[in-house]
């Protein structure tokens, strides 16, 4: 089935063609939810919550553009909606603050892989992982990400530097420990 005819089948409310849209998509959009999200079951939070929506607003969907590209933004809204919700510092932090949360990589000795590069990026200050995951990953412009967030392009441009210093920095020690 396309996703057009799965769109139309699931506002007409089919269980079946709802159930494979989840299918479909929620391992994708997991892993958008865990780059936002501190754990699996923070992430499983805003996934189900995220699926809620796109069922809600499937109806207004326009058919144009990727359906999977409707839902992850759907996806990284919510997340952002989450961590607003639970009052996470979107704020400056500074690096020094947060050195001891890299003490707790399981893999440091072992290759670096995506899981290992996810990690790393978990364990970022929430303002500096918002941030890096809508500008590095999620294609977004520093001044759509200031407009989003409310905060300057400036301060959106600042924590994303600060993000991939921490982040290479994190690497090195990876790199040596190896």
């Amino acid at each position: 089935m396309d996703d057009n005819t799965l769109v139309v089948e699931c506002v007409k409310g089919n269980a079946k063609a709802q159930r494979m849209l989840f299918d479909k998509f929620a391992s994708k959009m997991m892993s958008v939810c865990m780059r936002y999200t501190s754990d699996t079951m923070e992430a499983e939070d805003v996934l189900q919550e995220g699926f809620v929506k796109v069922f809600s607003k499937l109806p207004d969907f326009k058919m144009e553009g990727s359906l999977e590209g409707w839902v992850r933004r759907i996806m990284v809204n919510t997340s952002l909606d989450a961590l607003r919700r639970n009052k996470r510092h979107l704020g400056d932090t500074k690096l020094e603050d947060v050195e001891y949360k890299v003490t707790n990589l399981e893999s440091a000795t072992d290759q670096l892989m995506a899981d290992d590069l996810l990690k790393l990026i978990q364990l970022l200050p929430d303002g500096y992982k918002v941030v890096f995951n809508m500008f590095a990953i999620e294609g977004y412009s520093h001044k759509e990400i200031a407009d989003i967030l409310g905060v300057t392009e400036n301060t959106s441009k600042s924590q994303y530097s600060r993000a991939r210093a921490y982040l290479r920095t994190q690497l090195e020690k990876l790199e040596i420990e190896r």
